[in-house]
């Protein structure tokens, strides 16, 4: 090992795009500090590298402005003195899905490989807490290391660094694994990214910074080398670095002081390692702490902005990527990369951790939600487009027990397991084109006086499903066809509810509305039966208790689950990032109250049970916290309480169980009037256990559900993605979610899963006074979860399957039939040559009682190949086997920059223990 100690001093700014200051405010200051970078790169050789943050959305947001400055920008990345990616922006890890996580990696080496040069460097400096899957992602990335500022050791606001006696690392360098075994060298910033900021010039000054910085450095390094970050957030860059350097140096002719970047310090870090480094595994969320600094409760800060997040990332993963590459595997449309990458571009522009965590300014925040809506808009046509090109090629002549005028529509299931359940579509029975009649008005009336008869829901094996139709009446509509002018036109319309049974896993079924008839063969149907105020299908009983809450019975193993569903509210004289209950307050809930019960809907594939609940809560803290705030007094320091005026808050609650499932869903809304307060619902398991699980990012995460010894905080929440769950002996209770990201298991002897649904509170927190009033939530709100039983283990049983369907929405989409004329383009049919069948399946795969999760099913941009992803959700090895229905020339193990690793001969692979797996087929000639 080296004995000389080398100072590595990285030039730096850390970049949120938007925090204490509104996105162009923050983005003015940018343009400064790459218009001051440029100068100092061009004036000063001594000035040798600058760390752009590991975002490359920086030169996007500098070159939108400063379009002229491009080649010059360009030269000094390509040059290799301005280091550029490797992700598109500095994201929440916890709180942006799992493909979301590596589209962030995909783009952001997509928009570096021009240049012939990405940094490799695996950089999470300020997320709130790191993944356990990151070092198995950076791995197949090709990046063998991790820098990272929280998760380990404490660091506090304000860019503190705690003192703890415990660590689970001594130095700041250690070994950080996956799950699966993956390694990547873990370096903390010890001391912050920022002990490097502001290096004087001057001796004097510089000798007393020095003395303290060294020291400070050596402390917790294993090697001589020590790594110094110069530069802070949105710090501008220093211009006389290379003096300070010059001045060090004669200071300090026992340490070489050296401008530096991140390729060279872990190149001589590598190769001074101390043999005991300490491996530390999994997911880094500062456990052995005193729990006040995990800033956790960002999961639930402006939870609205939570749940337009996951929809938003649903319909691209989930919906948009797979119908696209349904319909480029079908021939009948080119699978669109620039619109999906654009789409993705502008939701991930809201995922940078002071964004998506909801812990910035109120116009911040105003502002993510437009982006939400583009992005959304978006993927909402790329869906619309890829179902109806697919819709337009399935042949659905010559069904002849559909009749002579059938309205057939087709039900897509975009999920990575066979689907059951209750879809309602909007269907057109007939329509007239404007010039069809003398106007509109006379071709409403026209087809208004149409009857419509006695028409029934049926498969293509002449089965008849019960469903609920709706005459809608006649209504305005129009066409864009690709070749021609717009074409609008008058339609008569119904809805059309039913259950879709046995949809198979990456695939369609074609239905038809047809015309009613007594002779016919009624699906078979897993019905629901209510009874008072009880409902049950095969597989589950739930009862509501006059408290509105619910008993549910898992009928396969006669457990019985009681009291689920309570409300539960707290005060929060905390922050955005922190929640903080007024001290020695008891919390209120529902279990005393008596609810308004009524069954809204009883039908044989689906039944609702309303409860609505009348409370009182505090209308807010009281006068003290007013105070606190202003003199900033630390959230663990505050004494208010709540006030004793009240607001009423009233919640409604529906519930729902559909033929065949395995799971209740709840959808509860409510106005909120209250301030500084926090609303969850709990969920006691009565389940012996001393963990439990979470859905995380391409992992289900095993938790304790007891905190260290070091932890205080009297709060435990966690991050979740789609559930959470508790097993004890054969059974299990897990709670999906739409966007509801915290959650905690509380030590009540219950192991109650208790899920977080609002958190209101009244400013930013950290290092100043800031306030947001529309961080209280007022207003109506509303929340959707699931509660689902189960035997066995989550995984194998099918729950968790049944979760993660949970989030995903149906796609149903009307096709040609003779009931809707298309136009003829040219005197030839509207429809092409492809022709698909009624009912298909694009990939089929072993997903009964598998341990593996189904993950993604997209086109790689650069190969053409087909990219399909699972991830192993146990400790043990399962088999893959998949049966694609498209010919292909080669398959591939691919990795998650969708690059061919290795040539696969069989559809079959074993997949190791919480391993992620990416195919890639490649398509046409070898």
């Amino acid at each position: 090992m080296e004995s000389k100690k080398t100072a590595h001093i990285i030039s730096h700014t850390h970049w949120d795009r938007e925090w204490y200051m509104p996105y162009e405010y923050h983005h003015l200051l940018l343009i400064e500090l790459v218009d001051k970078l440029l100068d100092t790169l061009d004036q000063d050789p001594d000035y040798r590298y600058f760390h752009l943050d590991g975002q490359t959305i920086i030169r996007e947001d500098y070159l939108q402005v400063r379009p002229e400055q491009r080649e010059r920008l360009d030269r000094y990345i390509a040059e290799g003195r301005i280091h550029f990616g490797p992700w598109y922006v500095l994201q929440d890890e916890f709180l942006t899905s799992s493909e979301a996580n590596l589209r962030n990696l995909l783009i952001g080496h997509k928009d570096a490989k021009p240049f012939g040069i990405i940094s490799k460097t695996g950089y999470f400096p300020d997320s709130f807490g790191n993944m356990g899957q990151a070092p198995q992602i950076l791995q197949q990335a090709g990046i063998t290391n991790a820098i990272f500022g929280r998760g380990v050791k404490p660091t506090g606001f304000n860019n503190t660094v705690g003192e703890m006696d415990s660590y689970e690392s001594p130095y700041s360098e250690m070994i950080w694994r996956s799950p699966d075994g993956s390694e990547v060298l873990g370096v903390l910033f010890a001391n912050w990214y920022c002990n490097g900021m502001e290096v004087p010039a001057d001796p004097a000054a510089a000798k007393a910074y020095w003395d303290k910085n060294l020291a400070d450095a050596e402390k917790f390094a294993s090697t001589p080398h020590l790594l110094f970050m110069n530069g802070c957030d949105h710090q501008p860059i220093q211009t006389d670095l290379s003096q300070a350097i010059r001045t060090a140096s004669e200071l300090y002719p026992d340490v070489e002081f050296v401008h530096s970047n991140f390729d060279e310090y872990l190149q001589a870090l590598q190769a001074n390692l101390p043999e005991d480094l300490v491996a530390i595994e999994g997911e880094l969320r500062s456990q052995r702490t005193d729990g006040w600094g995990t800033l956790v409760n960002t999961a639930s800060s402006r939870v609205y902005l939570k749940q337009l997040n996951q929809a938003g990332q649903t319909l691209l993963e989930k919906v948009a990527e797979p119908l696209a590459a349904f319909a480029e595997l079908a021939g009948v449309q080119a699978y669109p990369h620039h619109l999906l990458t654009y789409a993705w571009k502008t939701l991930m522009q809201n995922h940078p951790h002071d964004s998506i965590c909801g812990c910035s300014l109120d116009e911040v925040h105003r502002e993510m939600i437009t982006r939400f809506a583009k992005s959304s808009q978006m993927a909402e046509a790329i869906i619309a487009e890829s179902a109806a090109a697919l819709a337009e090629a399935i042949d659905v002549t010559g069904i002849e027990v559909w009749g002579t005028a059938p309205v057939p529509f087709t039900v897509f299931n975009t999920s990575g397991w066979e689907r059951s359940g209750t879809v309602t579509v909007e269907l057109i029975t007939a329509k007239k084109y404007f010039p069809e009649g003398p106007n509109p008005q006379a071709l409403a009336r026209e087809l208004g006086q149409e009857p419509l008869g006695s028409l029934q829901v049926m498969d293509e094996e002449g089965h008849v499903y019960r469903a609920k139709i709706e005459d809608l009446g006649v209504h305005f509509g129009y066409e864009l066809p690709k070749d021609r002018f717009r074409q609008p036109y008058m339609a008569r319309k119904v809805r059309v509810t039913f259950p879709a049974t046995e949809i198979a896993a990456l695939g369609y079924r074609t239905y038809a509305l047809v015309a009613g008839t007594a002779d016919v063969a009624e699906a078979a149907l897993d019905a629901v039966r209510v009874q008072g105020y009880t409902m049950e299908n095969s597989k589950l009983s739930m009862k509501v208790a006059s408290n509105g809450s619910v008993t549910v019975t898992d009928k396969l193993s006669g457990a019985e689950y009681a009291g689920l569903n309570v409300y539960e509210n707290t005060g929060d004289i905390g922050n955005e990032y922190v929640y903080r209950q007024p001290e020695g307050e008891t919390a209120l809930t529902t279990e005393s109250l008596a609810a308004e019960i009524s069954v809204l809907e009883a039908s044989p594939y689906r039944a609702v049970i309303e409860a609505v609940l009348k409370w009182e809560i505090p209308a807010s803290a009281d006068e003290t916290f007013l105070t606190e705030k202003q003199e900033m007094v630390p959230f663990t320091e505050r004494k208010a309480q709540r006030t004793e005026q009240t607001v009423p808050l009233v919640l409604t609650t529906r519930y729902t169980l559909e033929a065949g499932s395995g799971m209740v869903q709840v959808r509860t809304s409510f106005n909120n009037q209250a301030r500084d307060h926090r609303l969850r619902a709990l969920f006691p398991t009565g389940l012996a256990a001393d963990h439990h699980y979470a859905d995380s990012i391409f992992e289900v995460a095993k938790r304790s559900n007891k905190p260290e010894a070091v932890w205080v905080n009297p709060s435990n929440a966690q991050h979740q993605q789609v559930f959470a769950s508790v097993e004890g002996g054969t059974n299990g209770l897990a709670i999906a979610n739409k966007g509801l990201n915290e959650y905690e298991v509380l030590l009540d002897g219950k192991n109650t899963i208790a899920v977080t649904l609002l958190r209101a509170s009244s400013e930013l927190g950290d290092w100043g006074v800031f306030e947001t009033p529309e961080a209280q939530c007022l207003g109506e709100q509303t929340a959707e979860y699931a509660i689902i039983p189960y035997t066995g283990d989550g995984a194998t049983s099918g729950a968790y399957a049944q979760a993660y369907q949970y989030q995903i929405p149906w796609t149903i989409v009307q096709t040609h039939g003779p009931a809707v004329r298309v136009p003829a383009v040219n005197g030839q049919p509207h429809a092409g040559n492809v022709k698909l069948p009624v009912s298909g399946q694009w990939l089929n795969w072993n997903s009964a009682a598998s341990p593996l999760a189904f993950s993604a099913l997209k086109f790689a941009e650069e190969t053409g190949d087909l990219v399909a992803r699972w991830y192993n959700l146990g400790a043990e090895p399962a088999e893959l086997r998949v049966q694609p229905s498209f010919e292909a020339a080669a398959v591939f193990e691919s990795d998650v920059l969708e690059r061919r690793v290795a040539r696969l001969d069989s559809g079959e692979q074993q997949v190791d223990g919480y391993k992620i797996v990416t195919r890639a087929y490649q398509l046409g000639e070898k």
